[in-house]
């Protein structure tokens, strides 16, 4: 079973993706920002990433950088999912970017392409 790491502040927006994730049979795990996200990294060794771009204190994109330093997790694909404009540019080796609200059915589908790859 594959595990993904949701990286979102909104509380709601992870909630929803859990749900969504979780009723389609993969495990998750939770951060709200930069710090938790290492953390939580480390510590699932997940197997896909939903990154939101906008967060406090630290933005998802310096996230990514400080994630593809660590050489475990340079390979690790990442799905972007958020509100701003110009997602798509934002982390140039996402294999997807989704922005809010978005079609879960699609982001289903971009998670399931990325791990069977």
């Amino acid at each position: 079973m594959s595990k993904i790491l949701i990286i979102d502040d909104d509380p709601y927006i992870v909630k929803y993706l859990e749900d969504i994730l979780q009723d389609d049979g993969f495990q998750t795990c939770t951060a709200s920002n930069v710090d938790d996200a290492m953390v939580k990294l480390k510590e699932e060794q997940p197997d896909l990433i939903t990154l939101d771009l906008e967060m406090p204190n630290e933005w998802g994109p310096r996230f990514y950088r400080k994630m593809v330093q660590e050489k475990e997790h340079q390979d690790t694909p990442v799905i972007v999912v958020s509100g701003l404009s110009g997602i798509h540019l934002a982390i140039k080796n996402a294999v997807a970017s989704f922005k809010k609200p978005f079609n879960p059915k699609e982001l289903l589908g971009a998670i399931h392409k990325a791990l069977d790859s």
